[in-house]
């Protein structure tokens, strides 16, 4: 039952449900995503590319378990239905820097009907520079601007960017007992941020950056040509000094970097304003009502920025944008 099931959902069988459709009724694309998270972000995705004559249904990859993640969507059960009914949306993770050195990663740039993030994750559209400012408005409601994240985030990636372009090199040689992902997070992560002087985190964090990077270069010395070659290579697919953090682990950007400033820096915002409250209420009754009400519009930041879609304007996105279009154009020949 499970296997004619499985059957069932596969590309062809969608295909053929679409025909005996009314003429002008709209026709279905199952879309598969890795987990719950996923949905929101590819539905937001996706539905700017519906019209009268397509629908996208967003989905995760098995109606008959709870299996889910990466190889569920793309090889275990899915990999060979794909088709121009089936699509499979997933994240990037280290595959498509790899380019091809990995089984998955050579299936994820040669199947046209695989959709990718080209950033690591989606969580690091969530922690884009740009909207991190909106965020704290979104969860504080004080528009009050303490940090520069465009320029904090611009700081952080330079001083990843040596030691992330090793991480690649690693992987790409399957070399993971050495230098996993685990071990160049455990470098990248921020400790003890003050929100005054978020700069003394990242000088921290480029002290110890700076010493295992000494210590790779004094054991591979070898390597040190294709790094350099790596560097080049990897600009041409859109990483720069300047943007690393959008291709570093998206949950380690976002818990162990973003939120560690996000969350104290929403603290002091909130602050502000019922300071703010307190100052301008006339009496007890007033200030009590008014602080009632501003905390009751509140939310939380670790939501909020889960949520939010100030990502938009990524070069990044817009490149799944062109690949979702792409795919459309191809299908509708």
């Amino acid at each position: 039952m499970g296997k004619r099931l499985t059957e069932n959902l596969s590309s062809l069988y969608v295909g053929a449900a679409n025909k005996l459709k009314p003429k002008h009724a709209r026709r279905k694309i199952v879309a598969y995503v890795e987990s719950y998270d996923d949905i929101s972000f590819w539905r937001t995705l996706l539905s700017e590319y519906e019209n009268d004559s397509r629908y996208f249904e967003v989905m995760l990859p098995s109606r008959t378990s709870l299996a889910k993640g990466k190889k569920t969507v793309l090889m275990n059960q899915l990999g060979n239905q794909l088709g121009e009914n089936m699509i499979a949306c997933v994240d990037s993770d280290y595959d498509y820097l790899l380019q091809g050195c990995t089984n998955t990663s050579r299936y994820m740039l040669k199947c046209p009907y695989v959709m990718q993030t080209y950033a690591y994750a989606i969580e690091n559209y969530h922690c884009y520079a740009e909207g991190l400012h909106d965020v704290c408005v979104m969860a504080t409601l004080n528009d009050h601007k303490l940090v520069d994240f465009p320029e904090f985030m611009k700081q952080y990636s330079q001083i990843a960017y040596p030691l992330f372009i090793w991480s690649i090199w690693f992987y790409r040689h399957h070399i993971l007992s050495e230098f996993s992902l685990m071990d160049f997070c455990s470098y990248v992560k921020l400790d003890h941020v003050n929100t005054y002087h978020p700069e003394w985190s990242l000088e921290a964090m480029e002290r110890k950056v700076k010493r295992k990077l000494r210590d790779l270069e004094h054991k591979h010395r070898n390597a040190i040509p294709e790094i350099e070659s790596m560097k080049t290579e990897l600009k041409e697919l859109g990483v720069h000094p300047n943007n690393t953090y959008m291709f570093i682990q998206g949950h380690h950007i976002m818990d162990n970097v973003v939120l560690k400033i996000l969350a104290p820096l929403c603290v002091i915002l909130r602050r502000e304003r019922e300071n703010e409250i307190r100052d301008l209420a006339e009496h007890d009754i007033q200030f009590q009502n008014e602080l009632t009400c501003y905390q009751r519009s509140q939310s939380g930041v670790d939501q909020v920025i889960r949520k939010h879609t100030y990502y938009k304007d990524s070069p990044f996105y817009d490149r799944i944008r062109r690949r979702i279009a792409t795919f459309l154009e191809h299908m509708e020949r």
